[in-house]
């Protein structure tokens, strides 16, 4: 009993000295693998994190946290940057960010050629007359205040975007397939200009798309010479991905060339069976200009199969004035056929989807926004145009009318050669080109591409440990250190003291995407921790419902 008694208040007297001296640090993880993000061996080590920062990395003795992990047989990384992520409005419905943060994601880019501010009266009036499944009031006008909106409303991811060159184009001119007069361009630079001094990564553009595919080389130009003052980046789906993919390469290297402004090229690919061989002279050209010190680099997800709306299908001409405007153009029969000819015909005018994707087979219908079309979730257009008895390209008309407006859609035009090929580029990064989702709740309603559940955990799983395109410490570096330094963001993206800590603790023997075009809410599983800004907020693989993200800011912003 004396025995028992002692021991007790040794427990107790240590438990006091514990507490009286303090933990030494918020969180230790210990003997982890650490993959730093540089691109350099992987060592075992501990990381220890002081509030929101790393404090120390390599062997931590006598020291201890108030939290400890240990990681054993763990790869430790930076948090994940998403180079071109849709969660714009799945953030608004769910901040938790799921399908990203399971797979690591700490940092979400918008802004491929739409952003979600400036935005004028009329614009704000379409978005809430086109909002699908989400439904969210507008209570925003910048791009600031829509990023600051939705820290303030709590998410767990961190956010950042670029202004898209649509928007400002939207704003100014509205949907008029026309240049810009001299003040109307002064005015859409001034716009520009303001969101880089708030924050905005730089200016990114969508040319494929009415209306930005109105504007002309001159007119990006300006924009990105805008944004070049500020140290920031021009960013864009290029004008043609498929047909006159040289060509639009050879104007994406203009517009760098011309205004100064470090470019990236979204998701890098050749569309098309018939283009897929161009790849080559792509990679020559973006190599010959890197060697010459033009900033160029490139991003792209890990699939064969894009994901658009299927209006994309129809040409930019019958897109003037703005969605109302094209329902009402496709009821009339001489535009009708005007189209479905256009649709069945290569072209030099317009990147043609539908005759890049070879077959109405290629094209999968995966959300819509009217009820009565959702049973249609999952079938291709082939499918549908033989259950309605009508043409592909009159099915697609008409779906279109009834959904009054754009209808997400799959298209399968990529070679998985060029996808191994492009993975294995040292000046490319990654990104999902989705939205972050959850497999409940409103997201159910429509299937998403399984990028959205898989892009990353894909890269680490299939084309890492299995096909071995690049060893894990470079895919690493593309992940995280590589993303971070073309945008310019400070503090993130690798794992040093002083460092933000957004960190992503896997297994890199069990990491896997599981999402099809079939089945896509599914999420991938190997990711075990990970921490933003240095509260966790996933723990052995479940969501803890921390929301700690933040706005991150690019390089022409003051505080």
């Amino acid at each position: 009993m004396q025995f028992c008694y002692r021991v007790f208040l040794i427990i107790i007297l240590n438990l006091f000295i514990s507490c009286s001296m303090g933990a030494d640090y918020d969180v230790i993880i210990r003997n982890g693998t650490i993959y730093d993000g540089s691109g350099s061996s992987p060592f075992v080590g501990d990381i220890a994190i002081k509030s929101d920062s790393i404090a120390e990395v390599g062997t931590i003795n006598n020291k201890h946290g108030k939290k400890e992990i240990d990681a054993s047989g763990l790869a430790v990384a930076p948090g994940f940057i998403n180079m071109l992520s849709w969660a714009t409005e799945s953030l608004i419905e769910d901040g938790r960010s799921q399908s990203d943060i399971r797979q690591g994601v700490t940092l979400e880019v918008f802004g491929e050629g739409w952003s979600m501010g400036p935005l004028n009266d009329e614009m704000k009036k379409t978005i809430i007359e086109q909002q699908g499944d989400i439904k969210y009031d507008i209570k925003w006008t910048t791009l600031s205040e829509y990023l600051t909106y939705l820290v303030d409303k709590g998410i767990s991811p961190n956010i950042a975007s670029f202004i898209g060159a649509t928007t400002v184009r939207i704003y100014v001119i509205g949907y008029e397939n026309r240049a810009p007069d001299p003040e109307e361009l002064k005015q859409m630079c001034s716009l520009v200009e303001e969101a880089m001094k708030e924050g905005a990564l730089g200016v990114g553009s969508a040319l494929i798309y009415a209306p930005g595919f109105y504007a002309k080389t001159d007119e990006l130009v300006a924009l990105a010479r805008t944004v070049a003052k500020y140290d920031g980046m021009y960013i864009s789906h290029i004008r043609s991905e498929g047909d006159h993919l040289l060509e639009a390469i050879d104007e994406f290297i203009t517009i760098a060339r011309e205004s100064g402004a470090r470019a990236e090229i979204y998701h890098l690919k050749a569309a098309g069976k018939y283009n897929w061989h161009k790849l080559d002279e792509v990679i020559k050209k973006i190599e010959t200009v890197r060697s010459e010190g033009v900033p160029v680099t490139a991003d792209m997800y890990t699939y064969t199969a894009g994901a658009t709306s299927l209006d994309a299908v129809i040409p930019p001409w019958v897109h003037e004035g703005g969605t109302k405007a094209l329902v009402e153009r496709l009821k009339v029969p001489s535009i009708r056929d005007r189209v479905k000819k256009e649709m069945s015909l290569p072209s030099d005018e317009w990147e043609n989807l539908y005759y890049a994707a070879g077959s109405p087979d290629n094209i999968l219908l995966v959300g819509f926004k009217i009820d009565s079309l959702k049973p249609l979730t999952g079938k291709t257009l082939g499918e549908v145009s033989k259950m309605r008895g009508k043409s592909p390209e009159e099915t697609a008309m008409d779906l279109v009318i009834e959904n009054e407006g754009g209808i997400d859609a799959v298209y399968f035009m990529m070679s998985e050669e060029n996808v191994k090929r492009q993975i294995s580029l040292p000046w490319v990064s990654f990104c999902s080109d989705a939205a972050s989702i959850a497999t409940e709740g409103v997201f159910l309603k429509s299937n998403p591409h399984p990028r959205a559940y898989g892009s990353f955990s894909r890269l680490l799983g299939k084309y890492v440990r299995e096909e071995q395109i690049i060893p894990l410490k470079e895919a690493i570096r593309k992940l995280t250190s590589l993303p971070a330094k073309n945008l310019k963001i400070k503090r993130r993206g690798l794992l040093l003291p002083g460092y933000f800590a957004d960190i992503v603790i896997f297994d890199p023997a069990r990491v896997a995407d599981h999402a099809t075009y079939d089945k896509p809410h599914q999420y991938s599983t190997g990711v075990i921790h990970v921490f933003v800004n240095g509260k966790q907020v996933l723990k052995n693989g479940k969501h803890t419902g921390a929301k700690p993200g933040r706005f991150v800011h690019g390089p022409g912003w003051k505080m």
